[in-house]
């Protein structure tokens, strides 16, 4: 007899749905699978065996053959174990009067029959409910990942008598309860901006930043309070929306950092140590591609403390995903392109012994030292940073003032406001800041005044920018009249995003 069961494999950040075919007939036992499956796949035979015996089920002793159709698509991971069992109970008869058509069954089998939990669930299920599937037998350790997706019966199986019990009918399994989604509900940082002394064009820079979603650069010595600053940055971040939300947990259960609550409910802040390796921050793998740091950063920060340090090819291969949002990973195992539209903070000293340009410290190092020392990060990565600003000492009676400063959430107040003015401003489009324009973009929503397009101009001339820059200068102008609520770019809007290019001393 043969029975068809339908599972599901992932293609990147997309499901492709799977036909497990399983055919048990009379002759020699034996046990073969064909379709492409990797070698998790193929040790299921182990993992089936001894889950459907220690259940209580018989393993049929016959010839069995298990496809995998679409045959030309490479199974990988053990997410195929509970689709497999399955098929073999309905193709040996031993689920008869079971109605199995049109259920995605999706999980791992332990060898006493329980059902453990797998990555990349939800976008799974997302797929496969634009494929028309509304039913899914899915690990319970997966449940609260699933509660986020309506218009779909969800039911969470701890092991495989519980699902065999279910399709029988003599125990069914309540499917899971939706939950409404809570941006911020789990929270967890301790920082502050009421807690940074001093440093106000600092502290200005960043709320643009994130007010715009545009990439930060923060330069000074050592101390100054510039890794403090960045730390506040999620204490600022606008509120995610539920599409984010979704779109980010997609991302993060793929990678399998995953947390209990099962949906990603604040915006990802992301710190690689300068030792990361390309790979590791653009993705990929030997055999299963996953994405990187910068795909894991998608709709939050990658904050990359003391810039220089890291390898010039890793920094250089943030330049495309810069641009385009997005990043496409070959490897032998396939190509899969990854969101990765993030905002770039970053911190580095000015010099090796972090003083250079110091108003009250001396640098010791050489001019050579100091070249070779900025020579590390290219001028076409750092045209790609929209705000630079130089983060200096600050004295000891900043460090001891009892005035109040203001906090993180007065600022997110204000960012808020500016991210609904775009919302507004981009919407119909695939536009969500002003970060992301593009030239069309910048001719419909950024004309500037007479005066505000001179400044640009003696700026564009005298500090010899590039048209990558200008445009970006633009944005940022465009960000900053947002803040004010001005529908116009003023010519003081122009004027101070100029001022946060740094190029003449970087």
């Amino acid at each position: 007899m043969i029975a068809k069961i339908i599972c599901y494999a992932l293609n990147g950040l997309e499901g492709v749905p799977v036909e497990v075919e399983a055919d048990v007939n009379k002759g020699v036992p034996s046990y073969d699978m064909v379709g492409l499956p990797d070698a998790a796949v193929k040790e299921s035979k182990e993992r089936v065996r001894s889950a459907l015996k220690n259940s209580g089920l018989l393993f049929p002793m016959n010839r069995i053959t298990i496809n995998f159709a679409p045959a030309d698509l490479k199974k990988e991971g053990a997410g195929f174990d509970l689709a497999i069992a399955v098929s073999l109970l309905k193709a040996s008869e031993q689920l008869l009067g079971a109605d199995v058509k049109d259920i995605v069954f999706l999980g791992e089998l332990a060898l006493t029959g329980d059902i453990r939990p797998i990555n990349g669930l939800l976008p799974i299920l997302i797929s496969a409910k634009s494929h028309g599937f509304t039913k899914f037998i899915i690990p319970a350790e997966n449940a609260e990942e699933a509660r986020y997706l309506g218009g779909a019966e969800i039911y969470p199986a701890a092991s495989l008598g519980d699902v065999v019990r279910h399709l029988v009918g003599m125990q069914p399994i309540l499917p899971l309860e939706m939950k409404e989604f809570v941006p911020g509900l789990h929270r967890k940082s301790s920082a502050d901006l009421k807690y940074v002394k001093g440093q106000p064009i600092a502290r200005r820079a960043l709320e643009i930043a994130v007010a715009g979603g545009h990439n930060l650069l923060m330069s000074g010595p050592p101390g100054t309070g510039k890794t403090m600053l960045a730390r506040c940055l999620p204490t600022v971040m606008p509120d995610l929306t539920f599409e984010e939300a979704l779109e980010i947990t997609k991302i993060h259960s793929v990678a399998g950092v995953l947390g209990e609550e099962g949906i990603v409910t604040e915006r990802p802040f992301r710190t690689p140590h300068h030792t990361a390796t390309t790979v590791s921050m653009c993705g990929g793998g030997n055999k299963i591609v996953h994405p990187g740091e910068i795909s894991l950063a998608h709709g939050g920060v990658l904050f990359l403390d003391e810039l220089p340090e890291y390898k010039r090819s890793t920094l250089e291969a943030l330049r495309q995903p810069l641009e385009d949002g997005c990043i496409t990973v070959s490897r032998a195992g396939g190509t899969f392109t990854y969101p990765a539209r993030f905002m770039l903070c970053a911190s580095m000293n000015p010099c090796p012994c972090g003083n250079y340009g110091s108003a009250d410290r001396i640098c010791t190092c050489t001019p050579a030292e100091i070249r070779r020392y900025r020579r590390k990060i290219s001028g076409p990565l750092l045209d790609r940073i929209d705000l630079q600003v130089e983060v200096d000492n600050i004295t000891y009676d900043d460090l001891t003032s009892e005035d109040v400063n203001e906090d993180s959430a007065a600022v997110q107040e204000r960012v808020n406001a500016a991210r609904r003015i775009q919302r507004a401003r981009f919407e119909g489009c695939d536009i969500h800041t002003n970060a992301e324009m593009g030239e069309k973009e910048i001719q419909e929503f950024c004309a500037l005044t007479r005066e505000g397009d001179k400044i640009l101009r003696d700026a564009f001339e005298r500090m010899k920018l590039s048209a990558r820059a200008r445009a970006r200068i633009i944005k940022v102008a465009r960000t900053i009249a947002d803040l004010d609520a001005s529908e116009e770019i003023l010519p003081k809007h122009v004027f101070e995003a100029v001022s946060y290019r740094l190029y003449d001393k970087l």
